[in-house]
């Protein structure tokens, strides 16, 4: 089962607690614009590789993702995108 929160550390004096949900949105912007190998996706997001292959698939499964096997490469599809963009809407009406 997939963590709903896990520690991120930024630097040694900043850490923060991500939700599942910012960290799907942070794997679908590295993943938005273009093909993105896993290991992009696992520095960017700053995951395991164990957590990565649970997100990567549920993802995929929800077709928020795309796989390519000739590049082995992932990108971001439109229903990927939508969640990108209603994500964003409702990180700025709790922000104000």
């Amino acid at each position: 089962m997939l963590f709903s929160m896990i520690i991120h550390f930024s630097s040694a004096k900043d850490m923060t607690i991500r939700t599942r949900i910012e960290i799907i949105s942070q794997i679908l912007e590295t993943a938005n614009g273009g093909v993105t190998s896993k290991i992009k996706i696992m520095s960017k997001a700053n995951l395991s590789y164990a957590q990565l292959k649970d997100y990567l698939m549920t993802l995929s499964h929800k077709d928020l993702l795309s796989y390519d096997l000739d590049t082995r490469t992932f990108k971001t599809t439109e229903k990927g995108l939508m969640f990108l963009k209603a994500y964003g809407q409702l990180d700025q009406l709790t922000k104000k």
